[in-house]
């Protein structure tokens, strides 16, 4: 007998109609912002409520699909592999999801004895009152549970259960400070206090747990690039959460005394873009530094074939050493604009001639250049001099030369897509200038550049 169907029906109907006649009749843009700070709270409590079935409704699927025997299994009934698989298919939510709901129904659901039929309480028995009274969601209930659990088999149960009905009292704002109900994430930081101080000894564990299952693998390459997936250690991650901060945060437009009606050029890449900008950044500072091992007796070098009538006619292929995938005749350009450049001559395959290696500015350059420009010379970009690259205005292909009047810092995403992204950039007497895109700068005129403390107090002294 089917006895849930029919009040979910009901509910489903006066959901589909409040929906329907909210945006019909624009109730929430029509609300005060007190009214819709209320309603956004109302929608909230149902959705808790909502997810507390939902997590029951997973538990009892993942009971039912236990059973040793795998045609036995309510899974392998529904035509299934396995649980995610069947939750994915009737909820509509992606793989993680379905994953964080089975993990939440696992602290939170009540198992049945196969003797009696009665059911024994839930692993956290707090944690379900509190989901079952709609103070929690799924974030919640993870929220708290999910920090308590790394400390088993260290930490008893009773002392976790004690642990979560302690931070339960803040998720219903009856903890002792009198604070309003906190949310998921500080529920979170609770459960991760009391875990550590129950677990004291439990970091070295955990540590060791996370140096075994460490890793950075690349992928098979593909034409839309090459995946990367792993697992970094915490404090890997933070260094390198570091490293996008800094390079993620726009800081110094023009020269005061441009137009100050000019704000800083809006940045279409999304954060994981500018992120994968970040590192190429990084890699190549390191690459550069002189402080990696070396490699065939040198330091870590990008090595990138082209032809030279490929490159004169700017079409065609190159191939970067390392990588399975051609490389565009434009990318070879940017690799070889900050890099060295060796030419080697051959006939029929045999090697006739080894040039020289050509290096593009050597390090008094580059400290020249850095004092003179400071920065990427993008205005509002903000990249520090040490993370860019030195940009040749007048390409070295075409007889530019390596010349402190003919060289510029860009960071790598400024450099690699300069021909994309409608900045100019020109030398005037030494002096780099910058023409905006006109979507920015509608005058489309030519303005000189510089985050150097030093050119930025002489301009203002020359106002």
């Amino acid at each position: 007998m089917d006895l849930l169907r029919p009040p979910l029906r009901d509910l489903h109907a006066q959901a589909t109609t409040v929906v329907a006649r909210s945006d019909a009749e624009r109730w929430l843009e029509r609300a005060t912002e007190t009214e819709l700070a209320q309603q956004l709270a109302a929608v909230g409590d149902l959705q808790r409520l909502v997810e507390a079935l939902l997590l029951d409704a997973v538990g009892e699927v993942m009971r039912r699909s236990e059973q040793p025997v795998r045609d036995e299994r309510m899974t392998s009934h529904l035509g299934c592999r396995d649980v995610t698989e069947l939750v994915e298919k009737l909820t509509r939510v992606d793989a993680r999801s379905a994953a964080r709901l089975q993990r939440a129904a696992t602290a939170v659901r009540q198992t049945v004895s196969e003797i009696t039929g009665e059911r024994c309480a839930a692993p956290y028995p707090e944690v379900r009152d509190a989901m079952i009274d709609g103070v929690l969601g799924v974030d919640g209930v993870l929220s708290i549970t999910e920090p308590l659990r790394t400390t088993a088999p260290r930490v008893s149960e009773s002392a976790r259960r004690d642990a979560a009905a302690i931070v339960i009292a803040e998720a219903r704002g009856e903890g002792p400070d009198g604070a309003p109900p906190a949310c998921a994430a500080l529920l979170k930081i609770h459960a991760q206090t009391w875990a550590i101080a129950l677990d004291q000894d439990g970091a070295e564990p955990r540590e060791r747990a996370a140096e075994r299952k460490r890793s950075v693998v690349l992928g098979v390459a593909t034409a839309h690039g090459v995946p990367m997936h792993g697992m970094l250690l915490p404090d890997v991650a933070a260094q390198l959460q570091t490293i996008f901060d800094a390079q993620l945060s726009p800081k110094v437009a023009f020269v005061p005394d441009d137009d100050p009606s000019l704000t800083a050029p809006r940045d279409d890449r999304s954060r994981a873009q500018r992120q994968h900008d970040a590192l190429a950044a990084a890699l190549g500072v390191a690459a550069s530094s002189g402080l990696l091992p070396t490699l065939g007796g040198h330091a870590p070098t990008l090595v990138v074939q082209v032809t030279e009538e490929d490159l004169s006619k700017g079409k065609g292929y190159a191939h970067a050493q390392g990588c399975d995938e051609p490389i565009s005749i434009d990318v070879a350009r940017h690799i070889a604009c900050a890099g060295t450049i060796q030419r080697v001559t051959s006939r029929d395959g045999r090697i006739i001639a080894i040039g020289n290696e050509e290096r593009v500015f050597n390090r008094h350059q580059r400290r020249a250049i850095a004092l003179r420009d400071g920065g990427c010379i993008i205005p509002g970009c903000g990249t520090p001099a040490a993370w860019c690259e030195i940009h040749h205005v007048v390409e070295h292909a075409v007889g530019g030369p390596t010349h402190t009047d003919n060289g510029v810092l860009l960071c790598w995403f400024h450099h690699r897509f300069l021909d994309k992204i409608g900045w100019r950039i020109r030398m005037n007497r030494g002096v780099p200038e910058v023409m905006a895109p006109s979507w920015f700068d509608t005058s489309m005129t030519w303005r000189a550049v510089t985050t150097s403390p030093v050119r930025l107090r002489s301009a203002i002294r020359r106002t």
